[in-house]
């Protein structure tokens, strides 16, 4: 096992460039540089604060994700469109024979979450502690024996960029206790898993299993959830860099903080729909006899929920309809179909922008501007749980300058992203 003294010689020389290309740089040249400049940063971070010495010092990887198809179709047992994008959390770790873990992010205070005490914690709801500790406690109820590690990590996935940097960094941490506690045996869906447990019992958030599976399983995946204790994953075979299409992913600045209702109600009120016909989910529900029930429904459960489960059943289609179209290369009815998701979520999901302030509403101001400068080419939509955040577009590539530009100069520099379905999820990156 090497030493992180051993790891980071090895970086600087250039040992591991395979596998960072093929995470970050398949081109190489200049992004293959940036790559490793960037693993050797995070080597050199581990080193000053934990020692050289540490043995078994590994590089782990935990990608953002970004949702291709099914808008809130995860929570009621749909079906989703999914993949792994290269941006991630990168670490440096290393086992420290400790019951504690210590983890070092950039920009953040260090955390330390002691292995001898799982039980939920009020006071860490929210936090990132909260992860590590919930992502432990699962591991250890599968029956896998813990020991502590210390870790230095660095982010490219922004906090709030809709590209779910909480389920990069329990992915990321769901590794890390895979690779040095439980010898490599949990599979990517086991690990997502355990991250949404880790987030809906100890971070306090109901999401579904979507954000963990799109982070933990890379590429691009389409996922049925009709049963969640075993989805169906698959992953879609389709190479994007030939579609003529860039994803740009667009960061309007405006904050998911204090949201957690909004997305709650997404929820209770499918949940409201589902409940009318003695059902938990809407996917148990047959679309005949919701349709046959609405004037029934409009009193009992309002218009609004009503408008929502009308777009989960149409957006559980498209998004199996969308992963039918890439699996056959039909690039031009998967933009169609992703423009149909895009107006459902504004009009029946309803999930552009919030009830509480209506002042705010970045998302529809660039959904708008956005499809002026397509000009009725590529595809635009929310992009992920919405009410504020992200919008996510195919742009056509000779068309990619003018849509940056007109999007940063409405939401400032640096907030269009232009981004890869990278093929490879949460992984050991080189050890």
């Amino acid at each position: 096992m090497a030493t992180c003294s051993q790891l980071l010689a090895a970086l600087r020389e250039g040992a591991h460039d395979s596998a960072l290309s093929a995470l970050y740089a398949p081109e190489g040249g200049g992004a293959l540089d940036a790559a490793r400049a960037r693993a050797v940063r995070i080597a050199e971070a581990f080193t000053a604060r934990f020692g050289g010495d540490a043995s078994g010092a590994a590089l782990f990887s935990g990608p953002g994700r970004t949702e291709i198809a099914g808008n809130h179709t995860d929570h009621q047992h749909g079906r989703v469109l999914c993949g792994s994008v290269d941006l991630d959390m990168l670490a440096c770790a290393a086992p420290n024979g400790l019951s504690v873990v210590r983890f070092v992010s950039e920009g953040y205070p260090e955390l330390e979450v002691s292995l001898d005490d799982l039980a939920p914690r009020e006071e860490e709801k929210n936090t990132s502690a909260a992860l590590v500790r919930g992502v432990a406690a699962r591991i250890k109820a599968l029956g896998y024996s813990l020991s502590g590690f210390d870790a230095c990590a660095t982010s490219t996935v922004l906090s709030g960029s809709g590209l779910s940097s909480s389920a990069a960094y329990e992915t990321l941490v769901g590794n890390i206790f895979n690779h040095f506690c439980c010898g490599d045996k949990l599979d990517p869906i086991s690990i997502a898993k355990i991250g949404q447990y880790a987030e809906n019992v100890y971070f306090g958030k109901p999401c579904g299993l979507m954000d963990q599976m799109g982070s933990s399983v890379g590429g691009a995946v389409f996922i049925d959830f009709n049963d969640p204790s075993d989805p169906v994953v698959e992953k879609v075979d389709y190479d994007f860099t030939k579609s003529g299409h860039a994803l740009c992913i667009v960061d309007t600045g405006s904050s998911h903080g204090d949201l957690t209702d909004d997305y709650a109600a997404v929820t209770r009120e499918m949940g409201a729909v589902a409940a009318h016909f003695g059902k938990t989910v809407l996917r148990d529900v047959p679309l005949e006899e919701f349709h046959a029930a609405l004037p029934v429904l409009r009193e009992e459960c309002g218009d609004r929920a009503v408008l929502r489960a009308m777009h989960f059943y149409a957006d559980d289609r498209r998004a199996a309809q969308e992963a039918d179209d890439l699996k056959h290369g039909n690039f031009e009815a998967f933009l169609n179909t992703v423009n149909a998701s895009g107006l459902s979520s504004s009009l029946r999901l309803q999930n552009t922008w919030s009830i509480s302030d209506p002042r705010q509403q970045a998302i529809p101001l660039a959904l708008t501007v956005g499809d002026y400068i397509l000009d009725e080419m590529g595809a635009i939509r929310v992009h992920g749980g919405g009410f504020a955040g992200t919008i996510q577009a195919w742009v056509p590539e000779e068309r990619l300058t003018l849509f940056r530009d007109g999007m940063e100069a409405l939401f400032g520099a640096g907030k269009c992203h232009v981004l890869r379905i990278r093929p490879q999820g949460g992984c050991v990156v080189a050890e």
